[in-house]
């Protein structure tokens, strides 16, 4: 398949550049054109509760606005990468609420059109996991730096920690394309002073057995990876929260 060579791709380019500006993996996109791809396909309905429960939050929140990879296409809602962080911070007695505010097919830009709402509420923490679907669609970095600057913001100016987990470019739109886009995530993370995840999907893009047929969504064992990459950064910053 199209989409497992390039994910194979992309993984050795991940592995091949370390902490370097050279891009890591990332999900699929086919063709060479430089063209409007279709986003992460939608889920019928967006995730609107906390991972834990299907009861409205009681506690304060940690909020994980994203795309499909959030959402968890594909797998059933307790195996998606949010209520796994769910079920470690309950082991952990940190006593938050995750709300998955993942929506398949969203953009940075889409991300930002809703992050009020996301922000409603008790919320302590932002987790914001987007610009998939910016890098399947060619569109520019410095757009995406742009609106997930604003997202930071948002959150920043009510008081809310926020936490930026990092996506790749596909690397058919060029090197110089992979570079501007890679470097949007640290970029941000050291001017607004913010958590960093270097790459949402580390150790499991390009693995065909941590991935679904799609060759995009991580697998249940996938899903379980992503969270540990995520509660890296989560953990040091709820231990440290009030």
């Amino acid at each position: 398949m199209r989409l497992a060579r390039f994910l194979v791709a992309g993984a050795l380019i991940a592995s091949a550049c370390g902490s370097s500006d050279r891009s890591r993996a990332t999900p699929d996109v086919v063709g060479q054109e430089r063209r409007t791809i279709p986003p992460f396909p939608k889920r019928p309905e967006p995730s609107s509760h906390p991972s834990s429960s299907a009861t409205a939050p009681t506690g304060p929140r940690i909020v994980i606005l994203g795309d499909s990879l959030t959402a968890g296409l594909g797998l059933p809602i307790e195996q998606s990468y949010p209520a796994l962080l769910q079920q470690r911070l309950n082991e952990e007695g940190l006593h938050y609420q995750i709300l998955n505010a993942g929506v398949s097919g969203d953009t940075s830009a889409g991300g930002l059109a809703r992050v009020d709402w996301a922000l409603e509420g008790d919320v302590r923490v932002m987790i914001v996991a987007l610009g998939g679907n910016d890098g399947l669609r060619g569109l520019p970095p410095e757009q995406l730096k742009k609106n997930l600057a604003a997202i930071i913001e948002r959150a920043q100016s009510r008081g809310i920690r926020v936490i930026l987990a990092g996506m790749e470019a596909p690397p058919n739109y060029g090197r110089e394309y992979l570079v501007a886009f890679h470097k949007v995530y640290p970029a941000l993370a050291k001017e607004y002073h913010v958590a960093l995840v270097p790459f949402l999907l580390d150790g499991v893009a390009g693995n065909d057995t941590l991935n679904q047929r799609d060759g995009i969504h991580p697998s249940a064992a996938g899903a379980r990876i992503v969270a540990e990459n995520v509660w890296k950064a989560l953990k040091p910053v709820v231990k440290a929260s009030p």
